[in-house]
This record gives C-alpha cells, structure tokens and sequence, in this order.
C-alpha cells in the first residue's frame, strides 16, 4: 500500500435536495413554484440583493461567485441538477452573500420566500433536509481551506477535479473504461478562481496532469481519464 504524505482531500458531498424529497413533497413543492429558464451567463440572484426567492435547478449548471471590494470575482461552488441555491439569505433574512450565474442552460422552479417557508412549516421533515444541506457546504468549505493550505499546483487541480467528476458520474455515468466528462462547462480562468492561482498555473497543472495520463482535455472540456489515480494523486499517494 503506498503511504500517504497529506491529509484525504478528496470532497464528499451529499445527493442534492430534491433527490432527498419523497414524491408528495416535490409535489407540493411545484404546487408553490413556477418554472423558470436561464441561458448561460444569465445570474440566478446578485450579491448583495435582499432575498425575496430560493431557486431550485432542474437541469444545467451554475456558478457561485463572490465579488471583492476590488471587483474581482472568486469561484465558490458549482451547483447543479437537484440543488437548491439562493436559499440561505432567505432562510436567514440577510443580503445574498454571493451571486449565482447560469454556467449552461438552466430549467428551475423559483419559490417566493414566504411560499418556500411556508412549504417548510406543512412538511417539517424538509428542515431536516436544508439543514443538511448547509451542513454538507460548510464541509465543503472547511475541505476547500484545508485544499489551499495542504496542496499547491496540479495537485490542488487533481482535489478539484476529483469532486467535480464525482459530483459529473452521480449525473451522467461514466463510460465503460471508466473516464468522466466534467459536466459543469468551466474555463481554466474560473478553475483557476475556484483555487485561487492564475490560468497559466492552471494550464501548466493541467499539462501536468495529462503527462501523468489522468486527464484530457478540449477546449471548455475535461475527462478524467483515470478517476481512482486522480483521487491517489490529489491525495499525494504515490
């Protein structure tokens, strides 16, 4: 067994919300939402804004961004099928903390606040379920310090697209010799947001990680070609 010289950086995360509900609760969810469509690029909600809806994706991808006092934009999170986003100003009665923009064409349901805690209070079980939710996003948060103090360079890339290819099979399975397409479309600039270094550091890592034979690439594409060596290396196994 090859010894391991860092912490498990590998992100677990749950299944999203709606697989969580049972068929009466998604629908009377619907029965309080109305459905909604995004087109790449278009924001879900703006940092800042008061809340006043929770939104949850059907189908496609978004982007969680926060903007500094400068006006530089940080990569948070990517959320997708079965997620709920702009839910915690809602639930917690504050600004957005950070704005969400469709990566992809988005198919959504939108549940006005008081609709969705109302939802809440007739299904209390469902508490239990955001709570969870929350709970699973600051796991990934503290696992996302720990990335940027413990791994530097492909190897912080390698703990990045292990998650995001893991949370890719849970949408579209993997091909019979195992490779997975990232599903979520983003540019090395915004991989390179998500772990706080530049796009050529993302590119030199990512060349990095093709020498190795664990990934390829296209333009706005990457397959992990070698999932189990990826988690290994993000990891720093041998």
């Amino acid at each position: 067994m090859s010894e391991r010289t860092g912490p498990d950086l590998t992100l677990a995360r749950g299944e999203g919300f709606w697989d969580d509900l049972d068929t009466p609760q998604r629908a009377a969810l619907r029965q309080v939402a109305r459905p909604r469509n995004y087109q790449p690029r278009m924001p879900l909600c703006y940092q800042g804004d008061e809340s006043d809806h929770i939104i949850l994706i059907e189908s496609g991808w978004a982007k969680v961004i926060s903007s500094t006092a400068d006006g530089h934009e940080v990569v948070l999170a990517v959320r997708g099928p079965g997620d709920l986003v702009c839910e915690s100003a809602v639930l917690g009665g504050r600004e957005r903390s950070a704005t969400v923009t469709a990566l992809s064409p988005i198919r959504a349901l939108v549940v006005p606040a008081a609709r969705f805690t109302a939802f809440l209070d007739a299904h209390p079980a469902v508490w239990l379920l955001v709570s969870g939710t929350f709970v699973r996003r600051l796991d990934d948060a503290d696992r996302r310090l720990q990335a940027h103090v413990s791994a530097r360079g492909a190897r912080r890339l390698a703990l990045l697209l292990t998650q995001l290819a893991e949370l890719s099979a849970r949408h579209c399975p993997p091909s019979p010799d195992g490779r997975v397409d990232i599903a979520p479309p983003l540019s090395q600039e915004e991989l390179g947001s998500w772990m706080d270094a530049s796009r050529e550091t993302v590119a030199r890592a990512l060349n990095s990680l093709r020498r190795r034979g664990l990934v390829s690439t296209g333009w706005r594409k990457i397959t992990v070609v070698d999932l189990p060596g990826l988690r290994a290396f993000a990891n720093g196994q041998d």
